[in-house]
């Protein structure tokens, strides 16, 4: 597989997730991509969602997509992330809280990966700006260090909310759901820790994107059809899925050719 099928891939997931996700905002009536606080704005929510579904077939078509995945990136970080800073303030470390705030740390990085693998907007400016939209390595990096953090952050929560986890596991996997959990907790921790160390970076993405993707199929679709999910975890692991197969994407190398890390790009 080459880097531009992995890329491609992940970033079809990811504009599926979104896509998804800004559905939901229509039918919760609240801005849901990133798990924000509650607003209980519903012009707010149709805005954003509108925005979102936009986006997400800006980045299906590969027209303007750099630009789309930043500006949602961008949107994800002020108005799910930085929002959820107060609650972890008043929380204890890795409550159940700090589930939220990660899944909107790794869609915020996650967005700007997949911003950095489309090709660079075509000015002759050398602003800031411009420097800032146009960066490639950059972007990557900071998808892999979000989606690190929060494979590192979930995988000790595996052995902290041990019950509730297992308790996520279906009654007809094979094998004991309490070893699943702690089998699951070890592969998040190995993955965030191996995305962090640039010789094991794609490795670690590679794997934990078709982890996070088993668990799509598994877990999050069955919970979702029988209404014991309210349907959003479901995109939000097809999403991650999405980053972590980009990012394996964006840090292939073949012989002769450079990562996208490397300040390339995928033309």
């Amino acid at each position: 597989m080459t880097m531009y099928d992995l890329t491609s891939i992940g970033r079809v997931f990811f504009a599926v997730a979104l896509i998804g996700l800004a559905v939901e905002h229509y039918m919760f009536g609240e801005f849901v991509v990133g798990r924000a606080p509650k607003l209980s704005n519903l012009t707010w929510a149709y805005l954003s969602g509108a925005v979102f579904i936009l986006a997400g077939i800006m980045v299906l078509a590969g027209k303007k997509g750099r630009i789309a995945a930043i500006f949602i990136g961008i949107l994800i970080f002020v108005w799910a992330f930085l929002r959820h800073i107060p609650i972890l303030a008043a929380d204890s470390l890795l409550a159940p809280t700090w589930t939220a705030a990660g899944k909107a740390l790794t869609l915020f990085g996650g967005a700007l990966a997949i911003a950095g693998t489309f090709p660079k907007v075509a000015t002759d400016s050398d602003s800031i700006l411009i420097r800032f939209v146009n960066q490639t390595g950059g972007f990557v990096l900071l998808g892999r260090i979000c989606l690190g953090i929060f494979l590192v952050m979930t995988g000790i929560q595996h052995f902290l909310y041990t019950p509730f986890v297992a308790s996520l596991i279906p009654t007809w996997f094979p094998g004991n759901a309490v070893f699943w959990t702690y089998f699951g907790g070890v592969a998040l921790l190995a993955g965030g820790v191996g995305l962090f160390v640039p010789q094991t970076a794609r490795l670690a993405a590679l794997l934990s994107g078709l982890m996070v993707f088993s668990w799509f199929w598994i877990i999050h679709i069955p919970r979702t059809l029988t209404s014991v999910s309210d349907g959003i975890a479901v995109f939000e692991a097809l999403g991650v899925s999405g980053i972590a197969f980009t990012i394996a994407g964006s840090l292939y190398k073949q012989p002769g050719e450079s990562p996208v890390e490397e300040d390339q790009e995928i033309e």
